[in-house]
This record gives structure tokens, sequence and C-alpha cells, in this order.
């Protein structure tokens, strides 16, 4: 089998942007800069991560306890940390610890050096989920002022396109929106607004129930959905998007949510495959990043050996009419890092529903090696299907020019 000995430049569809400290500072009305999202610098007073929960206690100006810049945002405090951008540290030196802007890679917030960073990593595009706002903008969420939450997603997005994806990024930035969740009226209006200038990718929760809102088998995200499906606008779901990690037990240390990482992207690919929304959206594309994808191929099977055999009292029959694993090769992408045995499965999956990341600047990043890792992970395939995982398919999926980069 003849390989390509020249590995293509990599599209990231899984990095993150740290948000510089003036996001919204610079774009809300005035009146909303007291209670907006700010920065603080401020001790910690205790944080744990425990069960797939992180806690965070900030502690008052003058008490004893490490310094790191908190987010501050009506009642709640988070702080930045080394998880939140950890590349250019030895794996042994990363620890859950609160840090501030200094002491983070300036890569992880500055457009500039990120583009830098990329270079001496084989990427030439990424598209990039936030931090504070966490991987759906939940934050906002879960605020109490709906009226502001709806403001700071706005100014989130202006932000993204118009600075973070802005000229200077030159077109290797693609953005990414956020929506208040609260609302899919709400939702489809922001998604028409973004699309309008260019964006083709939200963010979504992999399982909303866990936020307390409704799932995919009702019809509550309809309006979401349908301006996803007519404005060629990907779904984009990204691990811990629903704010509860995968884990056993209330004391399970985080190496057991870390090899577990996977599973809500499992059981949400499961009630999308089975909720009948591709049928009635027919456009409808959904990714998952940083899910991995070595799990896939048993889901499938199982999927459609339970479409076949049980379909009439399983409560589907009425909305499913394909099975699940051909819904999955016309409307799923799984993302992958780091997935040897995902690879040696590949015509498992299909090739067409798989993408590549490097997840910069995270703890699991494989920055700055991650053409390392793809040619010893994708030395067997052949050269188009090389071409195809780490760049084609992003290209195809997210609208990019030819040459792999975003036009607005």
């Amino acid at each position: 089998m003849e390989t390509n000995p020249t590995f293509p430049l990599i599209i990231s569809v899984d990095d993150h942007t740290v948000e510089p400290p003036q996001v919204w500072q610079d774009r809300l009305p005035k009146k909303y800069l007291d209670i907006g999202p700010r920065i603080v610098r401020a001790p910690l007073k205790e944080m744990t991560f425990l069960g797939g929960r992180f806690k965070p206690v900030m502690g008052e100006q003058g008490d004893d306890g490490p310094i790191g810049d908190w987010w501050v945002y009506e009642g709640l405090r988070r702080p930045l940390t080394r998880l939140d951008t950890a590349v250019g540290y030895d794996r042994d030196e990363i620890k859950l610890e609160v840090i501030t802007y200094e002491q983070m890679r300036k890569g992880s917030y500055d457009v500039p050096s990120r583009l830098a960073d990329m270079d001496v990593n084989h990427v030439q595009s990424a598209l990039c989920f936030p931090t504070f706002p966490r991987f759906c903008g939940q934050t906002f969420t879960e605020a109490s002022d709906h009226e502001l939450g709806l403001l700071c997603i706005q100014a989130y997005n202006d932000w993204m396109v118009e600075e973070w994806c802005g000229p200077q990024a030159r077109g290797r930035l693609i953005p990414l929106t956020l929506i208040p969740l609260w609302d899919a009226q709400l939702a489809a209006q922001e998604v028409r607004r973004n699309a309008a200038r260019g964006v083709r990718a939200v963010a979504f929760s992999e399982i909303p129930p866990h936020l307390g809102l409704p799932s995919v088998h009702t019809d509550d995200w309809d309006p979401f959905l349908a301006a996803c499906d007519e404005t060629g606008t990907v779904v984009a779901m990204h691990i811990g998007s629903s704010s509860r990690m995968p884990s056993t037990s209330a004391d399970a240390p985080p190496a057991v949510g870390s090899t577990i990482t996977f599973a809500n992207c499992c059981f949400s690919m499961v009630d999308w495959l089975m909720s009948g929304k591709f049928e009635r959206f027919p456009n409808l594309k959904v990714m998952y990043a940083e899910g991995q994808i070595g799990w896939i191929p048993y889901i499938l099977e199982r999927a459609d050996v339970v479409w076949e055999e049980n379909r009439g009292w399983g409560g589907v029959a009425d909305k499913v009419h394909r099975p699940p694993s051909e819904l999955f090769a016309d409307h799923v992408h799984g993302c992958f890092f780091d997935d040897a045995f995902g690879l040696r499965n590949l015509d498992s999956i299909g090739v067409g529903n798989v993408l590549y990341e490097t997840d910069y600047p995270h703890s699991d990043s494989t920055w700055p090696k991650s053409r390392e890792v793809g040619e010893a992970q994708m030395g067997h395939l052949d050269a188009d299907v090389v071409e195809r995982i780490v760049r084609r398919n992003a290209i195809e999926l997210l609208q990019l020019t030819p040459d792999g980069l975003w036009s607005p």
C-alpha cells in the first residue's frame, strides 16, 4: 500500500482558547461592567476535583494561599488552572493548581502567539472551544440573569468572529460560537446571526438534561436544529459539555474519569441516533470533540441490532426509519487526537466520519508532536485516507476554502 511520505498540514477541530481578560469588559453595556465577567487576582482557599466535580474556593485578599487569576461573574468564582493551559510543561509537572495569565503559554490567549505555536505543531487551521463560558456556554445558562447572559453570549461570539478569528488570524482560526441554551428560539436567532457572517459551527451540550434542559428526544430544540439544518451549521459537542464528566463514585480519583471521558459521547450519540432528528433535519451534522473513536464500531453494531429486532417496543419505529449505522454515516463525525485502536478499525467507522485534533493547550494535547503522533498511528493507511482524516473531512464539514482556511 502506497503511503504519503509528507504528512498533510493538520486542521484541528478541537483546540481551545483562554479568553483574554477584557472580552466582556470591552463589549458589555456600561451598566453591566461591574457584574459581567471580569478577572480578579486572588488567593486559592481550597480546590478539589473528585467524582468528576471541580470545586474551587476563592480566598480573600491578604489570605494565605497560591495566587491565581479568577473569573468573577454573579456568584461564580472560577480560577484559571494549569489544566486549562498545560502545553510546554512536562507531564509530571502538570498539577491541579491555580495560575495567572503570566504563568501560561501566551498562545493560549494571544492570536499571533497561537499561530506561531500552530506552526511549530504542523497545524494550519484550528477550531477553538471556550474556557470560561465552558464547552457549550453553560456558565451563562446557569446564571440567574439571562438578559445579561444573552449579552455575554453575543459579546463572546463577536469577539470570536471579529477578533480571535479576525484579520490577524489570516483565516487559520475557525469560529465556533455559543447559543443561549435556555431558549431555543433565541438560539436559532443567534445561529442565523453568526451564519450570516460565515460561522459554520456552534457548541452544544452532549447531554442537555444534565444541565436541567430538555433532551433531544423532545421537540423543544427543533427551532435551533432547524436553524442549523438551514444554514449548514455543525452542532459541536465537547466532552464535559454536560458539566458532568463520567465517573463511578464521589471519591473516584480524576484518573478514573480521564480514562472513560468518551462515555458521555457514547451515550449522546445513541440519543441522537434514536431521536429521529436526523430524518427530520436531513442536512444536520454533529461532531464529538475529544471523544476519540475506538468505541464507535460496537455502538453502531449494537444500535443496529436493537433497531432491527426491538424497534417496535423500543419506542423508535415511528421516527427512525433507517439503520442507525446509516444515519451515523450521513450525520455524525468522531474526533480524535490519540487513538491507535480506532485507526486500526477505521473501516468499521467510516473514513469520511473521522476528524483530527490536537487539543492545544490542554494537558492531553499532543502539541508540539501532533504530526509525529499522527504519522505513527496512521502509518498503515493509504495517503489519500490520511489526507481525508487530517484535512479534507474538516474542510468539507466546516465549509472551509479548498486551501483549508476560514473565509467569512
